[in-house]
Formats: C-alpha cells, structure tokens, sequence
C-alpha cells in the first residue's frame, strides 16, 4: 500500500455539477452527489454513487485489478439493448483509508460510454 503524498497526490470531492453517464442512447447514471477524483497529473475520474446508477445494466466480471493508491478493483460490463462494452465500470469496494469516500461508488471508462457529462 502507497499513501498519497507529493510525488502521487490524490483529491476526492464532491462534483461541482450533476454527472451523467449515457450509454447506447440511454442514460444509465445520473447523480448529484458524484465524488470527483483528481490523481496525480491523470485526468479528473467521476465516481457515482451506486443507488445513483441502473444496476439493470450492470453485470459482474471476474476482471480484478490492484493500485497500489486505492486497494483491489472488482469491474462490470454494461448492457443496453443489443449493446454491451465489457469491464467499462469499476469500483473499489473496500478502498484504502485515503480514498475510502469512493466506496460505494462506480466510475466509468468514458472512451466506452456515449458521454459522461458534467453540468
């Protein structure tokens, strides 16, 4: 485990806007209560709370990924219609002290959804 510090600085807090997420013309997440995570020089990652997001839509995969930063991540596919984009949505369900604000929340690759907007 990495804490966060000068060299890897993370913020977490809340989203200035609503954020909404649309995938294959449908809006599967909208939330008012999104967390921004800003990461090192990576671009700022929006994590939405999961009663905020269609969990229809959502299913499980055995993806597993770890960062040092932020604990283990479990991922889901996203299916809407005929359409579906394989582990484009993470979470950290039990993440490190240091970002524990985003458990309970998803984020989103934004290259596999139609939008994430914020505004």
């Amino acid at each position: 485990m990495k804490l966060p510090g000068p060299d890897h600085p993370i913020s977490v807090e809340p989203a200035a806007e609503t954020v909404t997420v649309t995938f294959n013309g449908k809006a599967i997440a909208r939330s008012p209560n999104a967390l921004k995570m800003q990461e090192a020089a990576y671009a700022p990652v929006y994590y939405i709370p999961l009663a905020d997001v269609d969990r229809t839509a959502l299913a499980r995969t055995a993806r597993r990924t770890y960062c040092p930063y932020k604990g283990d991540a479990s991922y889901y596919t996203v299916t809407v219609g005929i359409e579906s984009a394989e582990n484009a949505v993470w979470a950290y369900e039990e993440p490190y002290d240091a970002v524990a604000a985003i458990a309970g929340h998803v984020a989103f690759y934004t290259d596999m959804m139609d939008s994430v907007t914020v505004g």
